[in-house]
């Protein structure tokens, strides 16, 4: 297991990028975070913040804010993401028409009647 959290980003898991797709099961997976759970400089010198190490970009952690703004005001507990979300049913769609192949992820509609 790699040295770093899961992005505890509320939908994190839920956003079809390419990255997150993993084809074999066709599930989105939520990403690793940005940085190391150690925080070690870089080769430059360069120190991450600690907050980093537990989302993978500043979008999540904005989301993760704004849902947990009441009750860190409030010093309630906030539970801590320690499993890889998923969210299950998608495709990988290419398209070869044209001058360019384009690839999407699409979601798969299961209640075909």
């Amino acid at each position: 297991m790699p040295n770093k959290n899961f992005c505890q980003g509320p939908t994190c898991h839920e956003q079809t990028t390419t990255d997150r797709f993993l084809k074999s099961r066709g599930v989105i997976r939520g990403r690793y975070a940005y940085s190391t759970i150690n925080q070690e400089p870089n080769r430059w010198g360069w120190t991450p913040v600690r907050s980093d190490a537990y989302f993978c970009s500043q979008g999540c952690k904005n989301q993760w804010l704004n849902e947990h703004m009441e009750n860190i005001e409030h010093g309630r507990p906030i539970e801590f993401i320690r499993h890889r979300r998923e969210t299950q049913g998608y495709h990988k769609v290419t398209d070869d028409t044209g001058y360019r192949s384009y690839t999407t992820i699409e979601r798969v509609d299961n209640n075909r009647e």
